[in-house]
């Protein structure tokens, strides 16, 4: 008898065991434009690998599956990529992350644009998450207004700033409402103002450095989503 309960317990603790390893194994899916893809950085040092290496470390199995982002897409560029991936047919991930908008700015579309199309693309994202919102992150738009580019170009930062606020006011309140974590990096992305090595090569996007402290401001935060 006691040979019968010791097996039970070793049966019992190795499937207790094993499902919570299954539970610490994640696929992520990123969405977004050039500061997801990792503009002028290696493939290791894009901001969704080094925050999934980090969670690696925390002992939270998760793996980058696939990156839907270029450089200078806008919001209806990305649902349109979205749209025309037959991969992402009947498929889901355990984490979806978006980060898109800056070149809506940049470009001069209005705000009422991408707050449509912003919440279009969060419902694509839960969708993809497997309509699961607490499994879905926003990560807000950094200011390039304080780049070496815009003083090069002769383009004015405090209103790239007042403008890029706007746009991550828009994507916190629908993030608000649909129930999605919300990670405001963008005074983050102001150190560029007195050093340099927050840039990338192209005076414009951020360099490796930056996205390493992005990847360190979001990683608790989804760690204890993870978690819950």
């Amino acid at each position: 008898m006691k040979i019968i309960k010791s097996a039970l317990i070793v049966f019992i603790v190795f499937s207790i065991s094993m499902k919570s390893m299954s539970q610490d194994k994640y696929s992520y899916l990123a969405l977004g434009d050039s500061y997801t893809i990792g503009e002028l950085v290696e493939e290791e040092e894009r901001w969704p690998v080094v925050l999934s290496k980090k969670l690696n470390d925390r002992g939270i199995e998760i793996e980058v599956e696939k990156i839907i982002a270029t450089t200078g897409w806008t919001t209806d560029e990305l649902i349109e990529a979205i749209n025309k991936d037959k991969s992402l047919e009947n498929t889901t991930y355990d984490i979806v992350s978006l980060l898109i908008g800056v070149n809506n700015q940049y470009r001069g579309y209005g705000i009422i644009q991408y707050e449509e199309e912003f919440e279009e693309l969060l419902k694509k994202a839960i969708t993809l998450a497997d309509k699961k919102a607490k499994n879905v992150f926003v990560v807000s738009i950094p200011d390039y207004g304080v780049t070496p580019f815009v003083k090069n170009n002769n383009k004015n930062g405090a209103i790239i700033a007042k403008e890029l606020k706007k746009y991550n006011k828009v994507a916190r309140n629908i993030c608000e409402e649909y129930g999605v974590e919300f990670f405001d990096i963008t005074p983050l992305s102001l150190k560029a103002i007195w050093n340099t090595d927050y840039v990338a090569k192209d005076d414009l996007h951020p360099s490796a450095k930056m996205y390493e402290e992005w990847a360190d401001y979001i990683e608790p935060g989804l760690y204890q989503l993870l978690n819950k």
